[in-house]
């Protein structure tokens, strides 16, 4: 990690920097792959699974025995860990439903707002090194309450042809049956176009790496919606004297091995906070499985030392973090000051693992500094919000000589019009 004190100009853009590849080749390499699949379909989805996830594909989808199987494999802790989890999850967001509410502006015009769920949506799940079976939760279970009718999930296969079974499992769990076997951007592409075995949707969930991230993000063009630009995990900790170093270092690290190209930030009070932080970094490191995949994260990420809490925040908030661990004396006055985050971890019994897994709020989350213009995954990320307005012969009265004005004064003579014929009735 490199170590910045008191940063200014130049080290303070570098510190907010992600790393990222070349923009223009990974495009360009991304839209051969889009129009690939748009024009051959299934045959180009089974040759970039072969071509990249070392899979030869002979059937897309997964079938009900398959699922069946699964399910019957995934042990009895793990099972009962999901299940838990998905208590949480559900608990937490069946209450961001809202019923509508008619607001009469004027007498006689009444308007309201009703949330109407999306009827095809596509998910993402990551696999390779990772298996992301939490996010089938994640994604799966606002899907559902929402009410969405169709929910498609694309997930690339390991080197048997086989999906992991904690996802199909998880996917069980939520009602989730049409499943493929799909990965990275012919996936994207798939649920964009539809293909012959995979339908195409209104709306494509899920994080990825950075080719997944910005398939989705040109797929848009294209009149498909997506969650977020959901690119490599980052997480930031702002640290003060009463942090528990080892646990700082275990946070960092629980990011950094999600990937190569993930970052992680230290934001701390003391040169002693980060050395303190480092040693333990070092000995968590060598404990890990995923031990080179962190130390590359590590090679992007910093620790920052500001003298004023208020410059540690200014610093997070320019930032924008996908994660944020406040491990601090006063956590909940400086979470008070947060405004650019994708969500928010407090005091030292926080670690961003919870959310990630079984709290209950979502872990799909704005990544490369969207947090600040974009929220989470929410039920809200699953419905349309639908305006309605009725208005009686009374409201029009009310009403109808302003609309003639406004029409009038933007020359928009017929707008008057349909206004005054029914006044003159």
């Amino acid at each position: 990690m490199k170590v910045y004190i008191n940063p200014v100009g130049k080290d303070r853009n570098a510190i907010i920097t992600r790393p990222v590849m070349d923009t223009m080749a990974l495009q360009e390499k991304v839209k051969m792959i889009l129009k690939e699949v748009k024009v051959y379909g299934d045959e180009a989805i089974n040759k970039y699974t072969l071509q990249f996830d070392g899979v030869k594909i002979t059937q897309l989808p997964v079938s009900k025995e398959e699922i069946n199987e699964a399910v019957q494999s995934v042990s009895p802790q793990l099972r009962k860990a999901i299940e838990t989890a998905a208590v949480n999850i559900n608990r937490f967001h069946e209450k961001q439903i809202q019923q509508p509410e008619v607001i009469e502006t004027m007498p006689g015009v009444k308007c309201w707002r009703r949330s109407v769920a999306m009827d095809k949506v596509g998910l993402y799940i990551p696999g390779g090194t990772a298996p992301l079976f939490s996010t089938v939760l994640m994604l799966g279970i606002p899907a559902n309450i929402a009410g969405c009718k169709e929910v498609i999930l694309c997930t690339p296969p390991d080197k048997n042809e086989k999906i992991n079974p904690a996802i199909l499992f998880a996917a069980n769990l939520t009602g989730i049956t049409k499943i493929f076997k799909a990965g990275g951007v012919q996936a994207i592409a798939a649920m964009t176009y539809g293909t012959v075995t995979i339908p195409s949707v209104y709306k494509i969930f899920g994080p990825g790496n950075q080719y997944v991230n910005c398939a989705k993000q040109l797929v848009q063009l294209e009149g498909v919606a997506i969650d977020m630009p959901a690119g490599p995990s980052e997480v930031c900790v702002i640290a003060d004297e009463t942090c528990d170093p080892s646990y700082v270092a275990a946070d960092l690290l629980s990011q950094a091995e999600h990937g190569a190209d993930s970052q992680v930030l230290l934001v701390c009070s003391s040169e002693g906070i980060v050395k303190a932080v480092v040693a333990g970094i070092r000995e968590q490191l060598e404990k890990l499985p995923r031990r080179d995949i962190a130390e590359q994260a590590l090679k992007n990420s910093s620790a920052v030392v500001l003298d004023k809490t208020d410059d540690m925040i200014a610093l997070v908030n320019e930032y924008a973090p996908e994660h944020l661990i406040i491990a601090c004396k006063d956590a909940g006055l400086i979470a008070d000051k947060i405004v650019n985050a994708g969500s928010v971890f407090l005091g030292n019994y926080s670690p961003e693992s919870a959310g990630d897994y079984a709290s209950g709020t979502n872990h799909t989350l704005p990544t490369n500094g969207f947090a600040r213009n974009f929220s989470g995954v929410s039920v809200d990320s699953f419905v349309k919000k639908i305006t309605y307005q009725e208005i009686t012969r009374e409201g029009l009265g009310h009403i109808g000589t302003i609309i003639e004005e406004m029409a009038t004064a933007e020359g928009l003579y017929a707008h008057k019009n349909a206004v005054s014929i029914r006044m003159r009735k």
